[in-house]
């Protein structure tokens, strides 16, 4: 899994599975465009990879706004000239609450976050790929985009879309040497699954996470290094006629029926 003098663009890569992806990488030699809506979280993933000899540029960005996924997408074709493999990451988990009881504007920004950046990064990035007739792309879906997750109605529509879309691109930019595959993590040691932990236990999240680390039959959450293993494989010459696809990373939980969880009992 050689990048070297490939251009790799992460979105979410301030923090979690981004920035663990985006310093995976690097160290497989790509030069990296990190970006995030948190702007020091970017410049942080970028200086560790700057300090450890790399060549990494942090950019700013609203992944919902079609005017900063253009801007990102200027950002490294200035910079490199060319995008070589696209992890299109950014996501949030919104709230947990039964879906006759969600809240529209949180699942408006679950969709907006999950749905619609996913798609712009699509939108903006392709052209790229296509005028160079080649690229990888990996987009960020979820064992959620697979099964149900009750109390998560927002996540889990989310995330079948995403499946969707990356079905769909795949088949339309084959031909022109573009993959396009999916990601779908299960629980990640990362912020996202600590604050649902929270959410459900409010002052006692240490005991959900051994619960819920005991029903998967590795024992444990997946660590975001762990992901960043499976984007790079795809992105990288070894899946040279993978695309279309979704790719499982949980620790045996789907294949027990384990990621059907009613997260709002109490």
């Amino acid at each position: 899994m050689d990048f070297t003098g490939k251009v790799a663009l992460v979105t979410g890569g301030g923090n979690g599975i981004g920035r663990a992806t985006s310093a995976a990488f690097a160290r497989h030699g790509a030069k990296v465009v990190v970006v995030d809506r948190d702007a020091a979280g970017a410049e942080a993933t970028a200086g560790i990879i700057r300090q450890s000899g790399g060549d990494a540029i942090a950019v700013t960005a609203d992944v919902t706004k079609s005017e900063d996924v253009k801007a990102y997408v200027r950002a490294a074709i200035d910079k490199y000239g060319r995008i070589d493999c696209f992890f299109n990451n950014a996501g949030i988990e919104g709230k947990l609450a039964a879906t006759a009881e969600y809240d529209e504007a949180v699942f408006d920004a679950v969709i907006g976050v999950n749905v619609k950046g996913v798609f712009l990064g699509l939108r903006h990035v392709l052209p790229e790929m296509i005028r160079q007739r080649s690229g990888a792309v990996v987009n960020t879906a979820s064992v959620a985009g697979l099964v149900a997750t009750p109390g998560m109605p927002a996540y889990v529509a989310s995330k079948h879309a995403v499946i969707g879309l990356t079905k769909t691109a795949a088949g339309e930019v084959a031909r022109q040497g573009i993959r396009v595959n999916a990601v779908c993590p299960g629980p990640v040691d990362t912020r996202m699954i600590h604050a649902l932990e929270e959410q459900i236990s409010p002052g006692n999240a240490a005991a959900v996470g051994e619960r819920y680390q005991a029903a998967i039959p590795s024992g444990r959450y997946t660590t975001a290094e762990e992901i960043a293993n499976m984007v790079l494989f795809l992105c990288s010459d070894l899946a040279s006629n993978t695309t279309g696809g979704q790719f499982i990373v949980d620790g045996g939980r789907t294949s027990t029926g384990g990621a059907v969880t009613n997260l709002v009992e109490r």
